[in-house]
Formats: C-alpha cells, sequence, structure tokens
C-alpha cells in the first residue's frame, strides 16, 4: 500500500480521504490542527447566536471511523521535507509516498500589527465563539458606559471587506439589532448603534453579476448598514478605525474579512508559491516541479484560459478538485484525468429573506426570498451528517417564526481581543 499524506481536514482534505475510504491501494494519514471539520460558510450564524458551534462541526475520527485504510493524526505541521519525503509535526514526523496540501488558508492582515491583534477575523469556529464573546461583552459593558460617546463606541461595529463573509456578517448584525437586541437590552437605545461596511470596491459582491451586486447594495441599505466603499482602513487601536482618508469612526469593534492569504508550512521551495501564498499547480493538482506532491482547494493555484486568476476559492471547487484528484489516484494510470471546473453559480445571504444568487446551469438570477430559501436548502443538504442537519434546520425554523435567536451564551474562548478590555469599566 502506498503511503498518502493529507494535510489539512477543510473541504477539499476530508472530500479526498472519504474518497479514499477503504480503498486498499493507499493507505491514509489526515492531519490537521484541529480534531474537527468546520462548516465555514455558517460561521457567521455562530457568530450572532443563531447557531452552536457543534451544529456546523464534525470530528473527523468519527466522519472516518469506519474507514480502514484511513488515519487521524491532530498536529501542527511545521515544515515539509520534499527531497527526504517527510511532514514533520511539533510532535511527530511522517513519511510519504505520495503528498497532498490542502491547508486552506487564514485571514490576511497585509502584515498590519495592529489589525491581527485588535480585529477579530472569522475563520473557524474559535474566531466565530471569540467573536460572539466579544459582541455579548460589548452590549452588556454598554448598560453602564459614562457617556453616550462611549456608549456608542461599545455598540459600533465597523466590517472591513464587502465581499460574502462581510455581506453576510452585517446583514446578520443588522437583523440583531432590529429583531433581538431591543428585547434583550431596553435600557438601550439601539437606534444609535451604527454598522460600517469598508472596502476599496466600488459595490458589494463584486464577484457576482452586476445584478446581484446592486441588489446587495439595495438590501444592505435597507438593512442601515453605512457602506463607505472605495475606501480602506489604514488603522485600528481597538477603539477608533482610521481611514485611508484621514477619517475616524469610533467602534470597539472591528470585523476582518478584507482579504485570505494560503496557509502554508515551512520547506516549499518559494519559486513555486505565487500571489496569495498559494501553490502553483498543474491540471492535475500536482505542484510545479514535484512529482509527487499535490494541492487542493484553496491553497492550490491553477492558471487555466477560463481562470487566468486561478479558480475561485469556495468549496464547490475544493470539492470538485478533491474528486478529480481521486479519480486520478484510483485509476491505472495516475495524471489521466484533467481538471475542468463547472461552475454551478454562487450565492450570499445578506439578512433575515434578503439574499442573491447567480445560477450558471441554468442561468438563473435568484433575488430576495427565493434566493433566500435556495441558500438555505444548498447549505444544509451540504452539512455532514443527519442530526447536524435536523439541529440546523430545528433552529432555523424556531429563529424564522420568534424573530430570535436562542444560543445567545458568553464563553471565555482563550484568550480575548484587548478591545474591550481597554474600554471603560
Amino acid at each position: 500500500m502506498k503511503k498518502i499524506v493529507i494535510i489539512g481536514g477543510g473541504f477539499a482534505g476530508l472530500h479526498l480521504a472519504r474518497k479514499l475510504s477503504n480503498k486498499k491501494k493507499y493507505s491514509v494519514t489526515l492531519i490537521d490542527r484541529l480534531n474537527h471539520h468546520q462548516f465555514q460558510p455558517l460561521l457567521y450564524q455562530v457568530a450572532t447566536g443563531g447557531l452552536d458551534a457543534s451544529d456546523i462541526s464534525f470530528p473527523l475520527r468519527r466522519v472516518l471511523q469506519k474507514s480502514k485504510n484511513i488515519h487521524v493524526r491532530m498536529g501542527e505541521v511545521e515544515r515539509i521535507d520534499t527531497q527526504r519525503q517527510i511532514v514533520v509535526a511539533a510532535d511527530f514526523e511522517l513519511t510519504y509516498d505520495l503528498l497532498v496540501i490542502a491547508t486552506g488558508t487564514d485571514s490576511n492582515y497585509f502584515g498590519n500589527k495592529d489589525f491581527e491583534t485588535h480585529a477579530f477575523g472569522l475563520k473557524s469556529t474559535f474566531d466565530a465563539i471569540q467573536l460572539q464573546n466579544h459582541l455579548l461583552k460589548c452590549f452588556e459593558k454598554a448598560l453602564y458606559a459614562h457617556t453616550g460617546e462611549e456608549q456608542r463606541q461599545l455598540l459600533n461595529i465597523v466590517v472591513a471587506g464587502a465581499g460574502a463573509t462581510g455581506v453576510e456578517i452585517s446583514g446578520a448584525i443588522s437583523d440583531m439589532r432590529h429583531y433581538v437586541l431591543p428585547k434583550d437590552f431596553p435600557e438601550i437605545d439601539f437606534k444609535q448603534m451604527k454598522i460600517y461596511m469598508v472596502d476599496n470596491v466600488p459595490s458589494p459582491l463584486k464577484n457576482m453579476s452586476k445584478k446581484s451586486s446592486k441588489k446587495a447594495y439595495e438590501y444592505l441599505k435597507r438593512l442601515d448598514v453605512e457602506m463607505i466603499l472605495g475606501n480602506t482602513i489604514q488603522s485600528y487601536d481597538g477603539k477608533n478605525v482610521i481611514l485611508n482618508n484621514g477619517e475616524s469612526i469610533s467602534a470597539a469593534t472591528l470585523i476582518w474579512s478584507a482579504g485570505v492569504v494560503g496557509s502554508l508550512p515551512e520547506g516549499i521551495d518559494k519559486s513555486i508559491i505565487t500571489k496569495g501564498n498559494r501553490l502553483k499547480v498543474d491540471l492535475y493538482n500536482r505542484v510545479e516541479n514535484l512529482e509527487n506532491v499535490f494541492a487542493i482547494g484553496d491553497i492550490a493555484f491553477m492558471q487555466t484560459e477560463e481562470y487566468p486568476q486561478g479558480h475561485p476559492q469556495l468549496a464547490a471547487v475544493a470539492n470538485a478538485q478533491a474528486d478529480n484528484l481521486a479519480k486520478n489516484l484510483l485509476s491505472k494510470k495516475l495524471f489521466q484525468y484533467e481538471f475542468h471546473y463547472i461552475d454551478k453559480g454562487i450565492m450570499s445571504t445578506i439578512g433575515r429573506n434578503l439574499a442573491v444568487a447567480d445560477l450558471k446551469r441554468p442561468p438563473i438570477r435568484l433575488q430576495g426570498w427565493m434566493a433566500w430559501m435556495a441558500f438555505m436548502f444548498l447549505h444544509l443538504m451540504l452539512i455532514l451528517g443527519v442530526k447536524n442537519r435536523f439541529l440546523i434546520f430545528i433552529n432555523w425554523v424556531y429563529n424564522y417564526f420568534t424573530y430570535d435567536q436562542s444560543l445567545r451564551l458568553i464563553f471565555d474562548a482563550g484568550k480575548e481581543k484587548k478591545n474591550i478590555e481597554e474600554l471603560p469599566s
């Protein structure tokens, strides 16, 4: 049996492992720094109390427990030695015949330590829980703020980035402001609370059609999200957001969704790493200049005529690349099937009953309630496990009919950002 090591238990890595399950040709080891898979598209709902973190998190060992040829190892991969064919983690080393890198991406703070220290990313369940803790603590603290300005600072929220994550979290927080928070905190006038979205683009959801982008703008305006477009954030100290035009926004919360960067271990030749810290791969997802190393998912940069800037970093692409690689690995000839992505479309939810969808097959543009229902149904079907689907469905039905989210609990999720600790008590 050839030894395959897969680094990363995200969409691409886990999907590939499942495709190779119980195939006698290979012995597979899946490594991840966490012991669970996270359904990232719904992290914004965890951050705003709509879903529990366990609803969208799946233990890797539970998912793969019937796979006799797959072994799971939890650890942070520190280095890859492609000459000796060894993967080095903090507590162990693994040799491989074939290596698959599916490490995904992290938040890109563009080298700004202030953003990294004070802003809240949304790339993991830990991030989502930490953001939820922070938001709820800000609302509690606002009850006894000394001045109106201090209270507004605690209530104000700035979202950096007008892509799908920025739009979805902005809409979800706006729904909280309208339906939930006035009932939880009747002493606070939430008309003072401002939600700002900042990005250096002319319109939100720029990767979607002009019609959908325009409709998203209209929906965000309807939700009273103040969009500051064609602008960027210069600095943030935990209390004040400074824009590149010199303007200042007083806010205790900055949510960072302004970009991602590939998460790569040490040891990879710099010449095969391209923009966004992604690995150059051929049409078989084989890493350039490395015969037995592959990259799939967000970390892979495959340049084609249709996608000269690489494929979009979406779960659908990750799963499709995993499918194609598995097909090659299980065929008699390793490099037989080239990867060609069939784009089925893209969608984004903006708030209650508000969403946009650009479907490619058939070419349809959906907006409003229909797009929102399509978004919910598709994501429900993509969730692993019947139990999790059932729990999420029950939560969604409850939230829809009660106009409430029932999971507004404050948990200490490790080291907190310093923003709230430095604010007046």
